[in-house]
């Protein structure tokens, strides 16, 4: 396995390669280079830095308690995605829900390190609303937009519960 390290804000972030064995491929279109990680202290870094704000209904960090916003384990391409966003709407945003535990369980559900949850703020919600394209809605009846990069955003009645399947264009 090979391992790359790339500095992100000061901070150094490791990547773990899934190496092949000689003489196999990998298929088309399948990614070589396993989900980067990063730490909570990286991830505040980041939105700290982006001017991005973050809340914690229990007023804490921890993963494993569910009134806990916590970063630990989010992915890297989440974290860029959040970044990405702010830029790219000027809004302000204030993050409620991370990797901690509570939220829906599945593949690219908050405790893998997909998804944010962000406050509802006009200036948000017009520019998702008015950038990006709207989708069926969920099966909870959530309605969902969907970006030119395939991130989807949906509108869970008071937060945007937005899944990155990537950095959106970092």
């Amino acid at each position: 396995m090979r391992t790359k390290a790339y500095t992100i804000l000061g901070t150094l972030v490791l990547t773990a390669g899934l190496a092949s064995a000689p003489g196999t491929a990998v298929a088309a279109g399948a990614s070589a280079t396993a989900v980067s990680k990063i730490s909570h202290s990286t991830a505040t870094t980041m939105f700290r830095n982006a001017g991005i704000g973050w809340t914690s209904s229990g007023g804490c960090s921890d993963r494993n308690v569910s009134t806990c916003t916590s970063f630990e384990q989010l992915n890297l391409a989440t974290a860029q995605g959040a970044v990405t966003l702010r830029n790219a709407s000027g809004c302000a945003m204030t993050i409620t829900g991370g990797t901690e535990t509570g939220h829906a369980s599945g593949t690219y559900s908050h405790w893998n390190g997909y998804k944010l949850d962000y406050s509802l703020t006009t200036c948000l919600g017009n520019y998702i609303t008015g950038s990006f394209s709207r989708i069926a809605n969920r099966s909870d009846g959530a309605a969902q937009y969907k970006s030119g990069s395939g991130n989807i955003y949906a509108l869970e009645g008071n937060h945007w519960d937005v899944t990155y399947y990537n950095c959106g264009g970092c």
